[in-house]
């Protein structure tokens, strides 16, 4: 699977990341200490949907702009709101022009006194990266190997926060490494909130990870999962799902308000639906 995001920027499943991040760094905010997030494959940081690769997929019409235009309840809007307010932020007006990945939403959401690094591999995503955040004395952009990160940059010096882990998948190995790369993290930072996005095409490589997860020793693993509808390793993405370890108390509560609500607005066909549960507990 080649998930380069440009071409997938506001779809199902980066609202469902999003959502939840943003809920995480929300909880992260509630103790005055600082804390670190950090970003192993960082992107572009704001995407243009306008452009000619999200124009050509047009997949953030099914994903943010379903929801933008949905009729939210009260309880779920407030859930929704610090995920909303980087959007607005980004828009003059009721229409979304741009999209903030992972990098904007972590800025925008966190205050002075926290820290961000953001680590991008791709030569010319980190030039506009890097160029983007330049001012910005909290952020540290590193052109570098997420995977080199991941092992390198644990554990930061505040003590508190959170790794975001969101590949490409653009190597077949890629679930393999993931689960190796999070197992050496978690023993140099055992106390970090990691938060790994994957997407759900072949239900046996998703198994093999899980149980790679488990084996590996790590405890209080909550895991979400989400499709749109049903779907095929050969066709489009219609799955995704979420692991985060040692995820704030409040999250698997909020998770079960948001995604069914969330299933209903994004859904596209039979085979919708959504998991929660934990993968690994206590």
């Amino acid at each position: 699977m080649n998930y380069r995001h440009a071409f997938h920027a506001g779809n199902f499943a980066d609202v469902v990341k999003h959502a939840t991040l943003a809920r995480v760094l929300d909880y992260l905010k509630r103790k005055p200490a600082a804390f670190r997030v950090i970003d192993t494959h960082a992107g572009l940081g704001v995407y243009d949907l306008s452009s000619d690769e999200a124009l050509r997929t047009g997949e953030w019409q099914g994903g943010i702009g379903r929801l933008i235009e949905a009729e939210i309840p009260e309880n779920i809007a407030a859930l929704l709101e610090p995920y909303f307010e980087t959007i607005r932020d980004l828009n003059s007006d009721d229409a979304v022009a741009a999209y903030p990945g992972s990098p904007e939403i972590a800025r925008r959401l966190t205050r002075r006194n926290d820290r961000l690094t953001l680590v991008e591999l791709h030569p010319r995503d980190y030039e506009a990266l890097f160029a983007l955040y330049a001012g910005d004395r909290r952020i540290k952009a590193v052109e570098l190997d997420g995977w080199l990160a991941l092992g390198s940059f644990v554990p930061p010096k505040e003590k508190r926060g959170l790794v975001l882990v969101d590949p490409a998948f653009e190597e077949t190995e890629e679930f393999a490494t993931l689960a190796d790369g999070l197992a050496k993290a978690h023993h140099r930072w055992p106390t970090g909130i990691y938060l790994l996005w994957y997407p759900i095409k072949d239900a046996t490589k998703v198994r093999h990870f899980h149980e790679d997860i488990k084996a590996s020793g790590i405890r209080r693993v909550l895991r979400a999962e989400f499709q749109v509808a049903s779907g095929d390793k050969d066709g489009p993405l219609t799955g995704c799902g979420l692991l985060v370890v040692n995820p704030p108390y409040t999250l698997a509560d909020e998770l079960k308000l948001l995604l069914p609500w969330l299933q209903k607005t994004l859904a596209t066909g039979p085979g919708a639906g959504h998991r929660l549960d934990w993968l690994v507990p206590e």
